[in-house]
């Protein structure tokens, strides 16, 4: 009855002309009931004509009053919590969507074997340090494919650059040390090449670490290392039983710490790399007395600070005491054979000598009579380096008994204006060995303009079946033309290096050095179009 009361009450306060009586009330009412039901809040206005319905503040709408009903009935916290705002209702959370467990990588789904396999490759390209001992940081199958002996083969210690002084050398040595007194147990058991490099006080250390954890050693290197006592080494030939290489080049060794050594594993030494001072004649000295019958490589090398004494070599005896040596290499080196006496027979050469090295930046002593004392014997030479040796003729190179030699070095580098040079023999050593020669270097030497074109034409020679092998030509300051070289270019297709400098005879712009086959193939193109006219 109020609500009834109350919206009558409304309509008649509304402006404008109104109803009287039961039509009033009938309009009223069914405005009210189509238009503004119960609980509504809406206001009627009326203008002329016109009835306009507007909400207004009214009673809230039922399911409202239903929400705050049930609010107001919830019972309120006691404490502190009753004055807080009552928390909204939360939201339903969705259906939780199964997650994937975390990949962990093909470094775990991999099979060890692979792994092992693929670190082989990435270690005989780098070295196994430093990248097995960061891969072995990546989780538990990398640590264990790092960990294996097999990866561990080779190795090269050095201490760090920055710890080149005198006190933090040692306290970097120290340190180093500390790591491979656990590290060889464990890794070092299947060691096969050893370098040490600028070690200054813990060689004697390291070394014996090595006799100790490392039996399968072939190959040791010294290189700028001090303090090598013939204990140390003495220890290492008898613990290692494979090791038979040994380089010893820029260290400081007593000589005979290296005579007692060589002694100890003398019979299975193989290669052997010394560097010139006083006491090299005691080393030369023991392996004239055959206590190297087995070795196969033996080279000798100024160090910086260059002796100028010179070297007394006997050849004949070098050959009786090292039957089996392949290599041999005296590089840099003041040296002078011992003459033979008069009547005195050849030495028995060396059957199995494949590679020759007497280069010198300097003018040496080797003559076509000391070459031919070294060469007599050795029918399967394969490579000779002559260069600095200003005293060979292409006759006494063209007399020797390797019929197959592939690579020939007779470059006279700043020395040529010093010495009367040979101008004509340069087409008997093409003629001799065009059909093996990959690579020939006459860079300094004299021979004429129509000598280099008879000496080069030898590649010409298309009787053969197959093209020349040559692929390294070194013309540097000689008098070649350039039809000379033009043809030897269309000659030898597998040319890959060409040295031109200082050739005077070529014209401007082509006097340098190409390397690669499109450059030479340019030069090519450049010296036929530069060609003059035949008339």
């Amino acid at each position: 009855m109020d609500a009834r009361r109350a919206r009558r009450r409304a309509w008649r306060r509304a402006p404008g002309p109104r109803m009287t009586g039961a039509r009033a009330r009938s309009a009223e009412d069914w405005w009210w009931d189509r238009l503004a039901p119960s609980g509504s809040g809406y206001h009627l206005l009326q203008a002329d004509s016109m009835l306009l319905v507007l909400p207004g503040p009214g009673p809230v709408r039922a399911r409202a009053h239903r929400r705050t009903t049930r609010r107001i009935q919830r019972p309120l916290p006691l404490g502190p919590a009753a004055t807080a705002k009552p928390r909204a209702r939360p939201r339903p959370e969705p259906t939780p969507v199964p997650e994937q467990e975390p990949d962990p990588g093909w470094g775990d789904r991999i099979p060890l074997e692979v792994l092992v396999q693929i670190f082989g490759l990435l270690v005989a390209a780098d070295g196994p340090l430093p990248f097995l001992s960061r891969a072995a940081r990546v989780c538990r199958r990398w640590h264990q494919a790092a960990s294996q002996p097999a990866l561990w083969h080779t190795v090269t210690l050095s201490p760090p650059l920055a710890a080149r002084g005198v006190k933090s050398s040692v306290k970097a040595e120290k340190k180093l040390l500390a790591s491979l007194e656990w590290l060889m147990p464990s890794r070092f058991s299947q060691l096969q090449r050893l370098t040490l490099i600028h070690w200054k006080s813990q060689v004697h250390p390291v070394l014996k670490l090595v006799s100790e954890f490392c039996p399968r050693l072939t190959f040791l290197k010294l290189s700028d290392c001090h303090s090598v006592t013939a204990d140390a080494l003495i220890m290492l030939a008898k613990a290692c039983h494979q090791l038979h290489s040994l380089d010893l080049q820029h260290s400081m060794v007593e000589s005979t710490a290296v005579v007692s050594f060589l002694e100890e594993a003398g019979p299975r030494m193989r290669k052997l790399w010394l560097t010139y001072s006083s006491q090299t004649t005691a080393i030369l000295g023991a392996l004239l007395g055959s206590c190297c019958p087995k070795l196969q490589v033996l080279e000798v090398s100024t160090g910086i600070n260059r002796n100028n004494t010179p070297l007394l070599l006997p050849v004949e005896a070098l050959q009786k005491g090292c039957p089996q040596l392949q290599v041999l290499r005296l590089l840099n080196l003041m040296w002078l054979p011992k003459p033979s006496g008069r009547g005195t027979a050849l030495g028995p050469g060396f059957p199995t000598l494949e590679e020759l090295c007497l280069a010198s930046s300097t003018c040496n002593f080797v003559s076509n009579e000391v070459l031919g004392r070294l060469l007599h014997g050795s029918p399967n030479l394969r490579l000779l380096d002559l260069r600095g040796c200003a005293r060979i003729t292409p006759a006494g190179l063209h007399d020797l008994p390797c019929q197959e030699l592939e690579q020939l070095h007779l470059g006279l580098y700043g020395m040529s204006d010093r010495l009367t040079l040979a101008k004509e023999g340069s087409s008997l050593l093409t003629q001799k060995w065009h059909h093996t020669l990959r690579e020939l270097d006459l860079s300094g030497q004299g021979f004429s303009e129509k000598d280099l074109e008879q000496a080069l034409a030898a590649f010409s020679d298309t009787r053969g079946s197959s093209h020349p092998a040559l692929y390294s030509l070194n013309l540097r300051g000689t008098q070649v033309t350039a039809n000379t070289v033009s043809s030897v270019i269309s000659s030898c297709p597998g040319l890959l290096y060409l040295n031109l400098e200082s050739c005077r005879c070529l014209p401007r712009g082509l006097k340098r050095a190409y390397r690669g086959l499109e450059e030479v193939r340019w030069c090519l193109e450049q010296l036929l179009t530069s060609r003059p006219p035949s008339s």
